[in-house]
């Protein structure tokens, strides 16, 4: 029996992204561009106007990512980033209202978990992370299967703990690049891929860092997979070997020997990843 049909939302900065998923694929998406310095209302009916050709008789429910801190227990997104005016937006209620369906609300990061589980890298596992590395740092966890968000959809801001000065954000996204070397991750990735010896040196020096946070996340969550997400990650080749040097003195063996760190292969992951929190919630 096929899974049924749901829809899935990404609210970006730019624009929200709304895809059809059905039979365990994505059949349609509608990309609309957001008046993000418009009104609270002004983004909301950006965010209808991707949603409302979607709508049709026989979708089970709607999964809306959302860059934020979310109340989970109401649906509630606040502090929205690039998104001033979407302080407190009670989402969920919204959405259900309108569209008279089954709704769910999480912040992007575990949307990108949720998404691998279902449909990628993170499917044969029951415990696995799925990082985000891009201007932040973000995770999602993955516990005995399902997705764990916490009391407080906090679970998995490794990036906020501290590391040596600062914080692992600091060091162990795309902030490490602007912020301590004056460049950008593509513009560094640009002159690796030439060979630039000085460019191979920063991503090795930006893959130890990253791979003292992986360790970080080994001792807390004990994960059989990391999956790494965001736009940092697709130059994974420059400094994947920097990260396993970090684990060499992990201290415990066995789990260093079974952890795989692998880069998400999948399509259009963010609204796959909303559409996940959709099908989630009728587990119960």
């Amino acid at each position: 029996m096929s899974d049924p049909a749901v829809i899935g939302i990404d609210l970006g900065g730019t624009n929200v992204r709304a895809g059809l998923v059905r039979d365990g694929r994505l059949a349609e998406v509608r990309s609309v561009p957001i008046r993000s310095r418009g009104a609270m209302e002004d983004v909301l009916d950006d965010l209808y106007g991707a949603v409302d050709p979607l709508v049709a008789p026989g979708i089970a429910g709607i999964g809306a990512g959302v860059p934020s801190v979310i109340d989970l227990a109401t649906g509630t997104v606040y502090d929205v980033q690039n998104i001033p005016s979407w302080k407190e937006v009670p989402l969920r209620a919204l959405l259900a209202e309108r569209y008279r369906l089954p709704v769910s609300v999480n912040n992007d990061a575990n949307c990108f978990a949720a998404g691998e589980k279902r449909f990628g890298r993170l499917k044969p596992y029951d415990h696995g992370v799925g990082l985000i590395i891009g201007t932040g740092l973000g995770a999602g966890i993955i516990a005995n299967g399902r997705l764990y968000a916490g009391a407080s959809c906090g679970a998995g801001e490794f990036g906020m703990l501290p590391y040596l000065d600062r914080t692992f954000e600091a060091y162990a996204s795309g902030q490490f690049f602007e912020r301590v070397h004056g460049v950008t991750g593509r513009e560094l990735a640009e002159r690796a891929g030439r060979g630039d010896g000085r460019a191979l040196e920063i991503f090795a020096a930006f893959g130890r860092h990253l791979g003292e946070a992986i360790k970080v996340i080994g001792y807390a969550v004990d994960p059989e997979i990391v999956v790494l997400g965001g736009s940092v990650s697709r130059s994974f080749r420059f400094f994947g070997s920097a990260v396993w040097d970090a684990f060499r003195d992990f201290a415990y063996a066995p789990a260093r020997e079974r952890l795989k760190i692998e880069v998400s292969e999948t399509d259009n992951i963010a609204i796959l990843g909303a559409a996940a929190l959709a099908y989630d919630a009728r587990l119960g």
